[in-house]
């Protein structure tokens, strides 16, 4: 087995440390956040010393990492956790939520259809399709903008500027979604509930979408999911007439549960 030397791994945690650390205001504020002497926290950065174990549990703690940035480049860790909701300021309050998996019974994996009222039509509505798949223990969605919403805005139809994603955040009572398009330009939070009738196959609630406020337009509204699984038949028809349709084009059941007519609040 090839072992690495002390200095090796001390070289390893210094620039471990100084990857981490990026984001930080300066090295003094992060020093002072850590409780860590400045010159000897130099010292880790230059790889010409080991942190205590307390020591090293208080920047593991911070950085929501193990005990193997002594040993293994921070991108080759494996299995935890990164990111912004994982930063330990948030850690306890959105990433403590997301973190727990959302179960396949209470909202499978599969193809779904959506409808909701447009937010810049009020006399038209969206009908469309995403997925939802599993990774890593995370429960994401992926879908495509109606081309039509595209062109109506002057932007390009292409596929990339078309697609967004989102990640599924367990509720008290339902299950919420953050969905942003590539880059943020634009993102929206929905919040849905099931339905516990009709084969436990449709899930309501709202949407709301991040842009100022105006008398012209909506920026929240009624939404419908319903389940298609894996039904290429369903997905394929819905693929096909997706996009903006009438109050008579909606399917009947997401009509009833959109309330037409009545005010959202």
């Amino acid at each position: 087995m090839n072992q690495r030397s002390p200095a090796e791994l001390r070289s390893v945690f210094g620039a471990n440390l100084r990857q981490l650390g990026q984001t930080a205001a300066s090295v003094s504020q992060l020093c002072r956040d850590l409780g860590i002497n400045r010159t000897q926290f130099n010292r880790y950065l230059a790889g010409e010393s080991f942190p205590r174990p307390d020591v090293l549990h208080r920047i593991c703690k911070f950085f929501g990492v193990d005990a193997r940035i002594l040993l293994e480049p921070v991108d080759e860790l494996g299995g935890d956790p990164k990111g912004l909701l994982h930063h330990p300021y948030l850690s306890d309050f959105v990433g403590g939520g997301v973190v727990i998996p959302i179960d396949e019974a209470d909202f499978p994996s599969g193809f779904y259809r959506f409808s909701r009222a447009s937010f810049t039509d009020p006399d038209s509505f969206i009908v469309g399709l995403v997925q939802i798949s599993r990774r890593d223990n995370f429960a994401f969605l992926r879908g495509f903008e109606p081309k039509a919403a595209m062109e109506m805005h002057g932007m390009s139809t292409d596929a990339p500027t078309r697609e967004f994603r989102g990640l599924v955040m367990p509720q008290a009572e339902g299950l919420a979604i953050l969905v942003s398009r590539r880059d943020s330009v634009t993102s929206s939070f929905n919040y849905l509930a099931r339905i516990p009738a009709l084969a436990k196959i449709y899930w309501v609630g709202y949407t709301l979408r991040t842009t100022p406020e105006s008398p012209t337009t909506r920026r929240a509204a009624r939404l419908v999911y319903e389940y298609l699984g894996h039904d290429m038949h369903q997905v394929l028809a819905t693929a096909r007439t997706a996009g903006y349709v009438t109050e008579d084009k909606l399917p009947t059941f997401h009509r009833k549960q959109l309330r037409i007519g009545e005010p959202f609040v």
